[in-house]
């Protein structure tokens, strides 16, 4: 029988509080709670080295070990948004250039749509401010949703380092709870489930810190070459958004060409920094991505794609975000499973080169009835069965 842990009487209180709180908020409000959870699952793998490094090597006990990660973890990220918001704060000073920039930029435009288009100043200003009353009435209707959604992520920031902190100190007990849901023959199976995916979130989420260094150095470099303003702060802005699929690179490009009318109103700038945005994308595309994060996400482009749409559609930005993770996890169960074994076939990225069906060979009837086959085109997978019905390596 397996010893028993028992934990302080105010950590399983504070634990079985925040279980009931949990509960609640998802029967109200579903899915918004779903995502602080699997954003935290994701922080606990990416942490849990940290973690077992205090209580293994330095004998730390569970509790502190864990509280003491966390909290290192969250003045990281407060350290690097305060950064991020002092530098921002800085372009801010500069928002009377930027917009007297933008306004000289737009009447260049005008005046461009004029001569080429033989559409007049007036009317493209009447088009805009339409479009602008539009906006700003269904700005007034859906001022109540983003006061709503702005407390949503208000909560969620604050939810997902205690949740990170209970996954952390309780991981032990999740993993014998798995381990009593399923018969001891198919513990093997389950260990071998959850090595895998904690080993392929963990470089997941590695290879994702390491594509945003080399985006923001990148990204920086080339803006300090065409001669930006704040062009550390803007590469370093551009890694981080670079993390949203699709959607994050093209916020950036807006925030940086903005960025850069700081200066002059010149147009050759903004056709730099466009350039530089698509051939650090080129390079992030083709070789980074295929080198860092396809290496440890064995996941297909097209079901990807797939899921950054649904995820983004379930839960926005940060569906997107999760939808890469929870593929690879999918993808490790069905693998591992054998009547879920053709969906982790269709998640994965081995293609093969050729198939070819193949079909048994029609017999006549005859006195002594013997069933014989095409045996010279059989696909033969082990060396000894001659039956099998297609073959991978010829053409379909």
């Amino acid at each position: 029988m397996e010893p028993k842990t028992k934990y302080p009487f105010y950590i399983r209180l504070g634990f079985s509080l925040i279980c009931i709180i949990s509960i609640t908020y998802i029967f109200f409000l579903g899915k918004s709670v779903l995502i602080p959870v699997l954003m935290a699952f994701l922080f606990a793998v990416l942490l849990l080295p940290g973690v077992t490094f205090l209580n293994s090597k330095l004998r730390f006990p569970q509790g502190l070990a864990v509280f003491i990660i966390v909290i290192l973890f969250v003045f990281a990220i407060i350290g690097i948004l305060a950064f991020i918001s002092y530098q921002i704060s800085d372009i801010a000073a500069d928002f009377n250039t930027i917009k007297k920039n933008v306004n000289i930029f737009i009447s260049d435009i005008q005046r461009f749509i004029r001569s080429n288009f033989n559409v007049s100043i007036w009317e493209q200003r009447k088009y805009i401010e339409d479009v602008t009353q539009d906006s700003v009435k269904k700005g007034k209707e859906s001022m109540a949703t983003t006061l709503i959604s702005v407390s949503d992520t208000i909560a969620n920031i604050i939810l997902v380092p205690i949740y990170t902190f209970l996954i952390l100190l309780y991981r032990t007990h999740f993993i014998l709870f798995f381990a009593k849901l399923f018969r001891k023959e198919h513990h093997q199976k389950l260990q071998e489930i959850l090595t895998q995916i904690k080993g392929s979130v963990q470089s997941y989420i590695v290879g994702l810190i390491i594509e945003m260094i080399f985006v923001s150095i990148l990204t920086s470099a080339g803006l300090y070459f065409i001669g930006v303003k704040y062009a550390i702060l803007l590469g370093i802005i551009t890694g981080i958004l670079n993390l949203i699929p699709y959607l994050g690179i093209l916020v950036a490009g807006v925030l940086t060409i903005l960025s850069s009318l700081t200066g002059a109103p010149d147009i050759s700038i903004i056709l730099g920094v466009i350039a530089v945005n698509v051939v650090v994308q080129l390079i992030d595309n083709n070789i980074l991505v295929p080198l860092i994060i396809n290496t440890k996400v064995q996941i297909n482009a097209f079901v990807s794609i797939i899921g950054i749409i649904i995820g983004g559609g379930i839960a926005g930005i940060a569906g997107m975000f999760l939808a890469i993770p929870i593929l690879a996890m999918l993808k490790i169960i069905f693998d591992r499973i054998e009547s879920l074994e053709p969906w982790g076939y269709l998640m994965g990225d081995n293609m093969p080169k050729k198939f070819i069906w193949r079909h048994l060979k029609a017999v006549k009837p005859n006195k002594n009835p013997k069933v014989e086959t095409n045996e010279a085109n059989a696909f033969d997978p082990s060396g000894n069965d001659k039956t099998e019905g297609f073959n991978q390596n010829e053409t379909m």
